[in-house]
């Protein structure tokens, strides 16, 4: 089994910053891509930023300048520092990973979500 776990949602004032954070834990052999996604109410989920296992990263124009994606491969866990905030990043945020799990191979996993809300 795998799991993904996400942290560092909140409330937060416009300009303000916050630090998500998700691990990736149970039996598997390795993480490749890792990403970052949100959904706020009455839309569909969108990508926010992605990276890759060798530190590649891609980001949603919307947020460029403004987030930042990293990943610490000994943790197995992906950050998304995400500065001068904007109401409309308010959303819930989901963590989304590739990974290889030793019983079946490959598989898509998605964390339960952390609520971010930019509001005065």
């Amino acid at each position: 089994q795998v799991q993904l776990v996400e942290s560092g949602g909140g409330l937060v004032q416009p300009g303000g910053s916050l630090r998500l954070s998700c691990t990736a834990s149970g039996s598997f052999h390795s993480v490749h891509d890792m990403g970052w996604y949100r959904q706020a109410p009455g839309k569909q989920r969108e990508l926010v930023a992605s990276i890759t296992s060798s530190g590649s990263t891609n980001y949603a124009d919307f947020v460029k300048g403004r987030f930042t994606i990293s990943r610490d491969n000994a943790k197995n866990t992906m950050y998304l520092q995400m500065n001068s905030l904007k109401p409309e990043d308010t959303a819930v945020y989901y963590c989304n990973a590739h990974l290889v799990r030793w019983d079946t191979g490959p598989v898509g996993s998605w964390g339960q979500g952390t609520q971010v809300t930019v509001s005065s």
